[in-house]
């Protein structure tokens, strides 16, 4: 099959012919038909995850069709279309067994712990516990999309931030997450605050339903811009970006008793992140992290998904072949929907279709 492949990390991947997977007894193999451009896929190619060995297959937003089945799975068959979680769980931990999956003690996920999804085919874990039935009407782009970024953001406004009708919620970071976050937001009857260096980022997310936008390139306070606009803070924070200066605005900006989620990754060189605690102190604020969606949770999401409620296939703003993914992939770091600076790719989420 035909696969992404990095030999060394933050040296350009290369698509090369290598072996199929074959399923373990409780998994099975999938046939991508689609999988997601992550900024989390970056970073691991950047070195920043200790799980990824070399030489290494990224990719862990995906979609696609049961090719292969394990001999102790017993509820899915080939040619069955399927999505998953970014975090496969074991189903016997603790955790698992108190619905915890997302932050199962014996987690794999693809594109991390084992090959991923820039691939024709991907080997999947324990399969009843994970594998999610894509309904028939949905595109595997739609599908996709949902596996880490919008699937993310849902638990990170509805379970772990509770958003209500009517209160504000600012989001830090418009790419996909973002952009997700904003669009959930809104359609929950909350007042959203994007906030982004891009144009582009914030004129998606004010079609995504924000009534606020604040270019942070452009202003000197981001968080003291958020506070303004929205009365005395938001009652909600998201970090979608996952960098030290966006976790500190996401914060700050928040009013007494607000709720700070972090969403985005916050790699750095001593492993910790300065977070203005004395201000979560004085104010009583809750900072919180979200780590992704258990496979049962997606039932309610994907009843919004199929109302028209949400529309993440919305979100899906490019889709190339794998042949443009090790590029791609290379210059996430830029600024999305900038057009002249480095790694300038498009606002929302790009889609890898591995037979293109």
């Amino acid at each position: 099959m035909r696969a992404v492949v990095f030999e060394r990390f933050g040296q350009m991947a290369e698509v090369r012919e290598v072996a199929e997977p074959e399923p373990a007894g409780h998994g099975v193999v999938v046939r991508v038909e689609a999988t997601g451009l992550c900024r989390s896929d970056w970073h691991g190619w950047q070195g920043h995850d200790p799980d990824i060995t070399l030489p290494h297959v990224p990719g862990h937003e995906l979609a696609g069709v049961v090719e292969a089945v394990g001999d102790r799975v017993t509820g899915w068959r080939p040619g069955d279309r399927v999505t998953v979680p970014f975090v496969c769980a074991c189903g016997a931990c603790p955790s698992c067994a108190s619905g915890d999956q997302q932050v199962c003690e014996r987690q794999t996920q693809p594109g991390f712990t084992h090959w991923g999804s820039f691939a024709q085919y991907v080997a999947l874990d324990h399969a009843d516990v994970n594998l999610v039935a894509v309904p028939e009407a949905m595109s595997f782009a739609t599908a996709a999309s949902l596996g880490c970024r919008f699937a993310t953001a849902f638990r990170a406004v509805v379970r772990q931030g509770r958003v209500a009708p009517g209160e504000w919620v600012a989001v830090h970071g418009c790419g996909g997450v973002g952009l997700s976050a904003v669009m959930i937001a809104a359609a929950a009857g909350a007042r959203v605050v994007a906030v982004d260096v891009s144009p582009g980022a914030l004129e998606l997310a004010r079609g995504f339903g924000a009534a606020e936008c604040v270019d942070a390139s452009t202003v000197e306070d981001t968080a003291a811009a958020v506070r303004e606009l929205t009365g005395g803070g938001a009652h909600m924070s998201l970090d979608a970006l996952g960098a030290p200066v966006t976790c500190a605005a996401s914060v700050n900006g928040l009013r007494r008793r607000g709720r700070h989620i972090q969403v985005g990754l916050l790699p750095s060189d001593t492993g910790t992140t300065p977070v203005p605690l004395a201000r979560a102190i004085a104010l009583e604020l809750e900072i919180l992290g979200s780590h992704g969606m258990p496979a049962h949770d997606y039932p309610a999401l994907l009843d919004l998904v199929t109302t028209g409620a949400l529309r993440p296939d919305l979100l899906v703003t490019a889709e190339i072949g794998l042949d443009a993914a090790p590029e791609a992939l290379a210059t996430m770091n830029g600024t999305p929907g900038t057009p002249g600076t480095p790694g300038a790719m498009a606002a929302g989420v790009t889609v890898i279709n591995p037979w293109r």
